[in-house]
């Protein structure tokens, strides 16, 4: 197999940079209504540079009073207009989908390295499951508990998720530990648990309960605010930089125990450390967010294809691509319903389609494709294992 050399990868790495960057510049021009302004008329107002009343001659609900004429007071709310939706709404969704896609592609990518599997996700030590019983028990209750901003559905839900990865670390205690198949089949089972008494709590529930937790399993980015999006940062910047700077001892990790071992690796330290942060990322991410699916295992294979195997690369190119990623399903999941409003003859503008769906219905094509891509290359660049 031929190797990339460095500037190959600085390069391709780059690439990926200026593609994000690039969806966020656009990223004010994407809404779920028809309104009369663009991204460059979003940027203008956010800026405050002139915009000219002969551009708006033709635009819709400008000219307010019919006249004619785009008068100076018109102009203004226009541009208010246009920075409060361009910013306040759209940008401030592609900045909380670049977060959640770098934070569950990084996460993803580590899984898959420590447990050696290639299906491994986010989500593989029981995590979403926990975290849609705390939900489901928050909502059963009907407690209204809201704290800086964060509601009593979304803290017990990080709680939740907490809670199930707790019970498979403190299995794994003890001298000998849990192996990564062991402590995969012990998140697995975990998981089933917290499946099972959700359908004993479904039970008891009423039809309004249930759609609410449903909803919330179906993962979103709809509710928006500085204060819930800035409640991530304690728990997803600790593990962008460890899970980073932990690349390279990953990268011996993936040839075997034995073999990390004697180079230097401390192999269980590594596990419970990684676990850790991840697990707190990725549950702050589920109780803000919701569970959304298919971002962690997806993007760290295309990362493999695209760049190798080599730890130290893919892990950062894997954060780059899994928020450009959710920046775009979150695109398709703001135009989808206005789409089949205009195929329908309905208005359905209004409604924005959960992100979840949107990352299923592109992850498992997209993971088709990966997979036969691997065959036709003899499977090699595994993003996981040997």
């Amino acid at each position: 197999m031929k190797v990339m050399s460095a500037g190959g990868y600085a390069w391709r790495v780059g690439l990926c940079g200026v593609c994000l960057a690039g969806l966020l510049v656009l990223s004010p021009g994407i809404g779920v209504t028809s309104a009369s302004f663009g991204w460059v008329d979003a940027w203008r107002a956010r800026l405050g540079l002139p915009i000219a009343t002969e551009e708006l001659a033709d635009r819709p609900l400008v000219d307010v009073d019919g006249d004619g004429q785009v008068s100076a007071a018109e102009l203004t709310d226009y541009a208010d207009v246009a920075r409060y939706i361009g910013f306040e709404l759209r940008f401030a969704r592609s900045l909380l989908a670049l977060q959640v896609g770098i934070t569950l592609a990084l996460c993803g990518a580590t899984f898959q390295t420590l447990f050696r599997n290639p299906l491994a996700t986010p989500y593989t030590l029981g995590i979403a499951s926990g975290g849609a019983l705390g939900a489901l028990i928050a909502i059963k209750a009907g407690w209204e508990l809201s704290v800086w901003g964060v509601s009593s559905t979304a803290l017990c839900a990080f709680v939740g998720g907490l809670g199930v990865v707790g019970a498979v670390l403190w299995l794994a205690r003890g001298a000998r530990g849990l192996t990564s198949n062991e402590m995969l089949l012990a998140g697995v089972t975990m998981g089933l648990f917290c499946s099972a008494m959700m359908m004993v709590v479904t039970v008891l529930a009423d039809e309004r309960q249930v759609f609410e937790v449903i909803r919330w399993m179906m993962g979103s980015l709809d509710a928006i605010s500085t204060t819930r999006s800035a409640m991530l940062w304690p728990f997803i910047l600790p593990a962008w930089v460890v899970l980073i700077v932990s690349a390279r001892a990953l990268d011996q990790y993936r040839l075997g125990d034995e073999l990390a071992t004697t180079r230097g690796v401390n192999v269980r330290r590594l596990q419970i450390g990684c676990v850790l942060v991840a697990t707190l990322a990725v549950a702050a991410v589920a109780a803000v967010c919701g569970p959304i699916g298919f971002v962690g295992l997806v993007v760290p294979h295309i990362a493999a294809l695209l760049f190798g195997s080599d730890r130290r690369v893919v892990l950062p190119a894997s954060a780059l691509l899994g928020g450009a990623f959710l920046i775009v399903c979150d695109w398709g999941a703001q135009l989808a319903m206005t789409a089949a409003g205009a195929v329908t003859g309905r208005e359905l503008g209004g409604t924005v389609l959960p992100v979840g769906v949107v990352t299923a219905a592109v992850g498992v094509p997209v993971f088709l494709v990966l997979l036969r891509a691997r065959r036709g290359r003899g499977g090699q660049s595994p993003p996981y294992g040997r």
